[in-house]
């Protein structure tokens, strides 16, 4: 019913749904982690602020499964490249995402003061770490990373964990990281009282504007870089999976073509600028609810437009460019796509559905007297 060309860009847009998702969900569990040591004042409003997240960080990681799956299915070339080429980086993220649910469950199983600081920092390390090192992984594939295929497609790597902590990287690192900042402080805004919730605004108005700043100063450095592709036999829309089978250069401005070539994508990269600093304008509004739906908007815009700015690459190689990933030449076969997209018909609505249904459930603030009454159940 689809053709094979189709099929590979549905799941581009299926893979960007799934980063969105999961920089939007997971990501204010991220937020909230950074911000526990400095927005609550005692050791009831950290516990406050824990259990915001609390009943819903384990669902939020199911997006990261997703992502992760849906790399491994359809784009194994992809994951193949990536998560051996950023074998490190990858090991550090787990580490730190373990270390985050590993501080909620053990923080107030003590009640010594000593303890229960040591766990938040644990905690603000675990949210932290990932936020940063997975903006940096982003920076990376827009710079290009050194790697190249041999005879038999086996991929060879000419660096390491300190190469991708270039600045331009780094840069790009402390853009996720606001952004997740703000996401964090509108979800505590929204899920707790005063005085939390006065704090995380005035919070969300501060990471808002630099998340804004780092943003277009990304952008701008970006302006002159790019890999341009020329068509061949291996890598036509319709042919088969052939990494080495094209032609690709450096080319300036090529991060820019797709958005002259449609100009409706235009519209990521100014969400990606508008969103965060109409939060910083109306940060002290009572519409919080409103506000964080803008950052998540704002989330998929600069997701998105990173994207746009890469199509058709995925994985793009600085040192042989015509053996980058692209989303012609990196695919699983027509069959295995036809199959995982029904089944992603099938089963996404039911966990967008289940998840819809958690979130209303657990509905309204989590309050000192709530936490007070329930000090051997909470965390």
């Amino acid at each position: 019913m689809v053709d094979y060309a189709t099929l590979k860009f549905i799941w581009w847009l299926l893979l960007g749904v799934l980063l969105i998702g999961f920089a939007i969900m997971d990501g204010f569990d991220l937020g909230v982690g950074m911000l526990l040591p400095f927005i609550a004042k005692d050791d009831t409003e950290r516990r406050i602020v824990i259990n915001t997240v609390g009943p819903v960080w384990e669902g939020n990681q199911v997006w990261l499964i997703l992502g992760g799956g849906a790399i491994f299915a359809a784009w194994p070339a992809l994951y193949a490249a990536s998560f051996s080429g950023f074998y490190l980086a990858m090991l550090l993220v787990l580490a730190a995402l373990i270390l985050r649910p590993v501080g909620f469950k053990f923080r107030s199983k003590m009640p010594s003061e000593r303890w229960r600081g040591n766990w938040d920092w644990a905690i603000f390390f675990g949210g932290v770490v990932p936020s940063l090192v997975f903006g940096v992984a982003m920076g990376n594939l827009l710079r290009g990373v050194p790697y190249h295929f041999d005879s038999e497609l086996r991929a060879a790597y000419a660096f390491g964990l300190l190469d991708l902590l270039n600045p331009f990287a780094l840069l790009c690192g402390l853009v996720s990281v606001a952004m997740l900042i703000t996401q964090g402080a509108l979800f505590l805004a929204v899920k707790t009282e005063q005085p939390i919730s006065v704090r995380a605004q005035g919070v969300s108005r501060v990471s808002a504007l630099v998340w804004a700043a780092l943003y277009v100063i990304a952008g701008l450095w970006l302006w002159k870089s790019g890999y341009g592709l020329m068509i061949e036999s291996g890598d036509s829309p319709q042919g088969l999976p052939n990494p080495t089978a094209k032609i690709a250069i450096a080319q300036s401005g090529a991060w820019l073509a797709n958005y002259s070539r449609w100009s409706c994508t235009m519209l990521a990269p100014a969400c990606g600028i508008a969103a965060p600093l109409l939060i910083a304008l109306f940060a002290k509004t009572r519409a919080r609810m409103g506000l964080m739906l803008l950052s998540s908007l704002g989330i998929a815009g600069v997701i998105g437009s990173m994207g746009v700015s890469l199509f058709p690459f995925l994985l793009p190689s600085s040192s042989e460019p015509s053996h980058s990933l692209t989303v012609w030449d990196a695919s699983s076969s027509e069959r295995t796509l036809g199959i995982m997209l029904v089944a992603t018909a099938l089963f996404l609505p039911i966990v967008l559905a289940y998840t819809a249904w958690v979130y209303r459930v657990l509905r309204g603030p989590v309050t000192r007297e709530y936490i007070e009454a329930n000090r051997e159940t909470s965390y």
